[in-house]
């Protein structure tokens, strides 16, 4: 479950430590932990700002970043906005 194909021919894949889904709610509880629900940030806040220093997300790929925010937006928790500089997610 944890190794994904990137081609037809499956001659490259991507193992991932967690699934996007994992990732999303190790992530949704950061934010719901710290009262931050209705609040909007840049994907560079949530992966290498100072307030996530300490959590296991910090770091995380901005392609993994980007599905597991998607996870979350599939379960209605957050929605991915286009924001002057880039991309962020509002926390619901």
């Amino acid at each position: 479950g944890n190794l994904e194909w990137l081609d037809k021919n499956k001659t490259s894949f991507l193992i991932m430590w967690r699934r996007p889904e994992e990732w999303g709610k190790l992530i949704y509880q950061w934010v719901s932990k710290n009262g931050l629900t209705n609040s909007v940030f840049t994907l560079y806040e949530l992966a290498s700002g100072d307030d996530t220093e300490n959590e296991e997300f910090h770091g995380l790929d901005e392609t993994m970043l980007l599905r597991a925010l998607q996870a979350l937006q599939q379960e209605h928790k957050a929605e991915i906005i286009t924001l002057d500089d880039g991309r962020g997610v509002k926390f619901f």
